[in-house]
């Protein structure tokens, strides 16, 4: 794989909008208003991120040595997975300790964005 942030990129967007039209057209009937709202967070949570992930690619294509951007990446992924994934399988299950992972997702997604930042100051390659 050449590129394998840009594909993680375009996977998760490609996933972020199929499950943004799952919600809108065949969730809206089932789920409660909350649990709805959770859902299209979560949604909202992987576009964004999705489109961060196609930053960090682009990133690697101009400095493919550059560790931090890499680094980042894979945090972008872990929550996604994490911070999104769980408020999915918390909406469509109703099981609500799924609510304490979420946050480590957001911990990994803010990490992620400290690292971009350092990469920016710092312009540190390794």
């Amino acid at each position: 794989m050449s590129y394998p942030f840009l594909v993680f990129a375009s996977i998760n967007g490609f996933i972020a909008v199929a499950l943004g039209a799952f919600a809108a057209h065949g969730l809206q009937s089932r789920l409660t208003p909350e649990l709805l709202n959770t859902f299209q967070t979560g949604v909202q949570y992987q576009m964004y991120h999705a489109l961060a992930l196609f930053g960090v690619g682009l990133l690697m294509v101009n400095s493919p040595n550059a560790i931090l951007p890499k680094y980042s990446g894979y945090l972008f992924l872990i929550g996604i997975i994490l911070f999104s994934g769980s408020l999915y399988v918390l909406s469509l299950t109703g099981i609500r300790w799924l609510g304490a992972i979420t946050p480590v997702g957001g911990l990994a997604l803010l990490a992620a964005w400290g690292l971009l930042f350092w990469f920016a100051v710092t312009g540190t390659v390794k």
